[in-house]
């Protein structure tokens, strides 16, 4: 049944619907739509009124409906537990793959979420929608390499009420870093009733040099007052290292050290106190602290080792330390809605000093240790208006405001030119300083509108200053239209930003290369150094969709073109500004041209039996290269496949099946950084592969549950040789057959 709905019955709904209410009609990674979790369950008249009645949404609940969008439930990561890091789940949606930081393949076995192939750095995580950006904390390398893990190991998996993953134009809105798209985890919220749990997880691989993992955690919810609930969640996971010599037998470069897996040590424990302080006002309140230490492996970036190197293995060379505090305000109006927020992050990463220079620039040199401290400070508001101005709409307004602070003694005032004149006066380059901060606000406008009762139209305009970047305009236009009640059309358009990072706008930043780093094109006299640019512009991408979705209930498919114009990418540049008076050259950051990333993703979604269903998405991509020189942005499969069969065979057992085939992943075939063809031999494919897994839960009763699995069931193996320099795109391990087990219990 569909309704014109007035204003007023609009706005009585909306008062009885929570906020997250219109974002019930996503889909699960099953394709089976999500179903709010506290709408009334008792078959009263009120529940299938609310079921049957179409409620205009704000723009961005109608956006989580695009083509592009997915969503992965509680129940989902039940069913197939991560290991330690939610980014294992995250990767078999359409559109997502794991990667290193850069084509370069330096810091290969850091795999992170890409969206759409547009590299990790696009990807931006919000944890319950706010911004999570501790490895902007972590030295930016040369290739744009990172030594980090990311940000999808600050929540625990059994926490996760829901994950959000927003490709395209759906994730413009969001400001800068989301190009790529956004990925929203979602924790669970303090419960009205007492209640708790308590989850070990155990993961044992079967060949003894990979590294075993475990966690445990608990969770605690319930009410102090009538009007006071609250939450507190711990964990700790341990994920052991790969042995030393794990790739000892695969590397390109017999002398050269290719590490394994790193492994990880993580601690977590987050508070929450939310105060009803009337029918239509909530206020949170939230703390955590994380902890994450890594178990190192010897991985240098450039695969040089030493004897100090060696000495560290086993041992932390880095420890993330993020404290984040919040307070967020919640209300729910006969009028509207409205969230206003203001949240503190601050990492510490402590870490052993790494070289700036050559060969060595990344690895641990033995001067002793540093701590960079990054610090964002972060208010943020919209209000949601129900309006009926010729057509039903939701109008939302909103701003945001970002304050950045950043000291980094170990990158920022470390590394010297080699004294020999003014050349770095000039350049306006200050060693005394470890500090740089960065201001910027955005307010933006969106109209999610009834254009006719088969048609939403969403335009949206987002517009941010920066204080360093100037300006910048997102403009952005979504549409939805039912073609018939089975079939519908989607598409979006959106210009989404980047801005420069605070490595690379820095002046003060210096890496140096003593020639093999440095372009060909230019005569190797002293070397060359990379300084930061603060004239940059921000990176910028026009993001483009088109979908259908065909809709039977029991089954159900789609199939979504998209598109990215992606243009001023930031790369450390070739041309030198000038000479020292040692015949050194002095590069900066700058921009470079354009790229293209053109793809097609598909899913398929039958209900087999009515205890039976049968999922499947494929993600092929068209195109993803840099238009200048033809390489990509980054290494990721001509096409991925993934494959899942969930059966509950009786009220209290379940089995699950799964399979992804990633398709061909090609080598880059030239150095962006020197401009150097890399050689035949070096530049190694990735054949095409598969990895499938098995598991099993069984609930004993409504407080105990077990699952036990296998991952990557036919042991198809894949090992790091190197960097792209020398092994191609074969820069990542793949972890062999392991086993796994997941124990629950609740009261």
């Amino acid at each position: 049944m569909r309704l014109n709905l007035s204003h007023l019955s609009v706005a009585l709904l909306a008062a009885l619907a929570p906020p997250t209410f219109a974002e019930s009609a996503s889909t699960n990674s099953q394709g089976i739509p999500v179903q709010p979790t506290d709408l009334p369950v008792d078959g009263s008249e009120q529940a299938l009124q609310l079921e049957e009645t179409r409620i205009l949404g704000t723009a961005a609940q109608e956006l989580k409906q695009a083509p592009g969008v997915s969503i992965i439930t509680a129940e989902d990561i039940k069913k197939r537990p991560p290991t330690n890091d939610l980014s294992e789940i995250i990767r078999r949606e359409p559109g997502v793959n794991l990667t290193g930081n850069s084509a370069s393949g330096n810091r290969g076995n850091n795999r992170q979420i890409d969206l759409r192939g547009m590299g990790p750095e696009n990807t931006l995580i919000l944890i319950d929608g706010k911004p999570s950006s501790s490895r902007n904390a972590v030295r930016y390398g040369w290739n744009g390499d990172r030594d980090t893990r990311g940000e999808t190991n600050w929540v625990p998996a059994e926490e996760v009420e829901r994950v959000e993953i927003l490709r395209g134009p759906a994730a413009a809105r969001y400001g800068s870093g989301a190009m790529g798209g956004v990925v929203n985890i979602i924790t669970k919220r303090p419960t009205d009733e007492l209640h708790g749990s308590m989850t070990v997880y155990a993961l044992q691989p079967e060949d003894s040099a990979e590294g075993a993992g475990k966690r445990a955690n608990f969770n605690l919810s319930g009410p102090l007052t009538d009007d006071l609930i609250f939450r507190v969640y711990g964990s700790a996971n341990k994920t052991d290292a790969d042995d030393a010599d794990i790739n000892s037998s695969y590397q390109a470069d017999p002398g050269s050290l290719v590490a394994g897996r790193e492994g990880v040590r993580n601690k977590d424990v987050n508070g929450l106190l939310s105060w009803k302080l009337d029918p239509e006002n909530t206020v949170d309140l939230e703390a955590s602290y994380s902890r994450q230490g890594n178990i190192y492996t010897g991985d240098t970036m450039n695969n040089v080792g030493s004897d100090f190197v060696n000495s560290q293995l086993g041992k932390e060379s880095n420890v993330l330390h993020r404290s984040s505090f919040g307070i967020t305000h919640h209300g729910d109006y006969e009028w509207g809605s409205s969230q206003s927020s203001l949240t503190y992050d601050f990492t510490r990463n402590n870490r052993l000093r790494e070289g700036l220079a050559g060969g060595p620039e990344g690895a641990p040199n033995g001067s002793g240790r540093f701590e960079s401290r990054l610090r964002n400070t972060r208010a943020a508001s919209e209000v949601n208006l129900l309006l009926s101005w010729g057509a039903e709409q939701v109008l939302t307004l909103g701003g945001e405001y970002l304050y950045e602070s950043m000291s980094d003694p170990g990158a920022l005032s470390s590394q010297s030119f080699d004294g020999n004149g003014g050349a770095a006066g000039a350049l306006g380059v200050d060693r005394s300083t470890d500090k740089i901060t960065a201001r910027s606000f955005a307010v933006f406008v969106e109209d999610n509108i009834e254009a006719t009762p088969d048609t939403i139209v969403t335009p949206g305009l987002r517009y941010d200053h920066h204080e360093t970047f100037g300006d910048n305009f997102s403009p952005s236009l979504n549409a939805s239209h039912k073609l018939t009640d089975d079939l519908t059309l989607k598409g979006g358009i959106a210009r989404a930003y980047k801005a420069p990072n605070l490595y690379q706008s820095n002046p003060n930043y210096l890496l140096y290369s003593r020639g093999q780093g440095c372009s060909i094109a230019q005569t190797n006299n002293g070397g060359c150094y990379l300084v930061g640019n603060e004239n940059l512009v921000p990176e910028i991408s026009v993001n483009k969709e088109l979908g259908l979705a065909y809709d039977k209930g029991t089954w159900r498919t789609s199939a979504t073109y998209f598109r990215n114009d992606y243009k001023n990418k930031i790369v450390g540049g070739i041309d030198p500004l000038y000479r020292l008076n040692s015949g050194a050259r002095v590069l900066q950051w700058e921009n470079s041209g354009k790229a293209v990333v053109e793809g097609v993703e598909g899913n398929l979604f039958i209900t087999l039996t009515p205890e039976l269903d049968w999922n499947t998405n494929l993600t092929y991509m068209i195109e993803s290269e840099n238009r200048d020189t033809g390489e990509p942005l980054s290494v990721i499969p001509k096409y991925t496949l993934n494959t899942t069969l969930d059966w509950q065979a009786s009220e209290k057992l379940s089995f699950q099946a799964n399979a992804t085939w990633f398709g061909k992943q090609e080598a880059p075939s030239l150095n962006t950084r020197t401009g150097a063809v890399y050689d035949d031999l070096a530049q190694k494919d990735v054949a095409p592969y598969a990895i499938a897994g098995l598991s099993s839960g069984y609930a004993f009763n409504e407080h105990l549950s077990l699952r036990v699995g296998v991952n990557n069931l036919f042991d198809k193996r894949q090992y790091r040789e190197g960097g792209a320099s020398s092994a191609g795109a074969q820069t990542y391990n793949e972890p062999g057959r392991a086993y796994f087990a997941s124990v629950t219990t609740s009261f």
